[in-house]
């Protein structure tokens, strides 16, 4: 029987204005591409902890997962701490999921603008995204 753990999977993206649209669009993007750099399903997703810079306050960044339908899922949105020159127009999410991957075959995604948050973690793939 394979063995399946509780993972974080860490990922972000930057938004282009302060609307709706814009916050649940970059968001469904971020939480499908985690979904599918990881082989996991919305089934196996414990919890989300979404985050979003102070300049973000159009929309719940969590009303995304809710249209992609992920009902049942646990939800969270917080603001992120304020810390001067950091990356503007920025969601974070820790994703809590099953998996049988091992804490280093798990994929984060950071997307756009979001890949100088964490140069290490970001495939050549998600570098060219949006």
């Amino acid at each position: 029987m394979e063995k399946v753990w509780v993972r974080g999977i860490r990922g972000a993206v930057t938004v282009s204005e302060n609307s709706k649209s814009a916050i649940c669009e970059a968001t469904k993007e971020l939480l499908l591409a985690i979904v599918r750099e990881n082989e996991i399903s919305p089934e196996d997703i414990i919890s989300i902890i979404f985050s979003a810079t102070p300049d973000l306050n159009a929309a719940f960044p969590a009303e995304a997962a809710r249209q992609l339908g992920w009902l049942t899922v646990p939800l969270l949105c917080t603001t992120e701490i304020p810390v001067p020159g950091a990356l503007e127009k920025c969601i974070r999410v820790l994703v809590h999921a099953y998996t049988s991957r091992k804490q280093e075959e798990v994929r984060h995604v950071y997307l756009r603008e979001a890949v100088r948050l964490r140069p290490d973690l970001v495939s050549k793939d998600h570098s060219e995204s949006g």
